[in-house]
C-alpha cells in the first residue's frame, strides 16, 4: 500500500524495479529497502548488506501486517548507498547519460575529472541522475542562468568586484581551492564588504544556480580561463 494509505498506482509509486533503475536508484539500495518491507534485522538497523541479512533471516520474523512504499524513506536509504559507493563506479553508470545530454563525449571524456566532479557532489544525491542536472555547469560550455538566480544576485552591476576578482585569479602562482579563496577572503576585506555579499553572485554567473558544492572548490575545477571567462561576461564594458 502507499504511504497514506490505500492501494498503489502509478502516480504513488507502482512502477517496475526497472523504471527505479532508470531513475538512478542503486539496486543494492532497492535491495535493502525491499527486504525492510516485512522483515527487520532487528536493533534499529536499517542499512544492511543483502549477504549479512541472507545469514540472520528467519522467515519466522516476518511482519504479517501490510507493507507500506515509502519513497521517502527510499531516497534516504538511496542516498546512504551513494555516499559509500566508489565514485569511479558511479561515473561508469552515468556516461552513457552525460554523452546523450553532450556533457562529454566517448572519445573524449577526462574520466578522472568526471570522478573529482562527482565527489563533489556525491553526498548529496539523492538518485544518481541528479548529477546530470546538478553537475552540468562543469562540463557545458554555455551555462544557463536560473531567471530567478539571476534576478535575486545578479541585478545589481558587480563589474568592479568581478574584474578585481577577475585580476586576482589570474596572478594566482598556486591555483587550488585553498589559494583561491584566501585572495577571495583577502579582496572582499579590502572592499570591505561581507563575504557573502559576493558569494552569491560569483556562484550564480559562474554555475548557473544558488546552490551546490563550496565555490572555491566549483572554482578550481572550473579552471582559471572558464572562471575568468564567465565571470566577464557580467563586467560592464565602458
Amino acid at each position: 500500500m502507499s504511504k497514506g494509505g490505500g492501494r498503489l498506482s502509478k502516480r504513488k509509486g507502482a512502477t517496475a524495479i526497472s523504471d527505479y533503475r532508470k531513475m538512478g536508484y542503486l539496486p543494492q539500495a532497492l535491495v535493502n529497502y525491499l527486504l525492510l518491507l516485512g522483515w527487520s534485522p532487528g536493533e534499529n538497523r536499517e542499512v544492511i548488506d543483502i549477504n549479512e541479512a541472507i545469514g540472520i533471516f528467519d522467515i519466522k520474523n516476518i511482519n504479517k501486517t501490510a507493507a507500506v512504499l515509502d519513497l521517502d524513506k527510499l531516497d534516504w536509504m538511496n542516498n546512504q548507498y551513494l555516499k559509500k559507493e566508489d565514485p569511479e563506479k558511479l561515473v561508469d553508470e552515468l556516461i552513457p547519460a552525460l554523452e546523450e545530454k553532450g556533457y562529454v563525449r566517448k572519445d573524449g571524456l577526462d574520466r578522472q575529472y568526471a570522478v573529482s566532479v562527482m565527489k563533489l557532489f556525491q553526498g548529496r544525491l539523492t538518485v544518481l541522475n541528479d548529477f546530470i542536472d546538478w553537475a552540468d555547469f562543469f562540463f557545458l560550455k554555455d551555462i544557463k542562468i536560473d531567471p530567478a538566480a539571476q534576478e535575486k544576485f545578479l541585478t545589481q552591476d558587480f563589474s568592479r568586484e568581478f574584474k578585481m576578482f577577475i585580476s586576482r585569479i589570474d596572478t594566482l602562482e598556486k591555483f587550488d581551492a585553498a589559494s583561491i579563496e584566501t585572495t577571495f577572503r583577502e579582496m572582499v576585506k579590502e572592499l570591505n564588504i561581507e563575504a557573502k555579499v559576493l558569494v552569491h553572485p560569483v556562484r550564480v554567473a559562474l554555475t548557473g544556480k544558488t546552490v551546490g558544492p563550496g565555490l572555491f572548490e566549483v572554482i578550481y575545477y572550473l579552471g582559471k580561463e572558464r572562471t575568468k571567462e564567465r565571470l566577464a561576461k557580467w563586467v560592464k564594458q565602458n
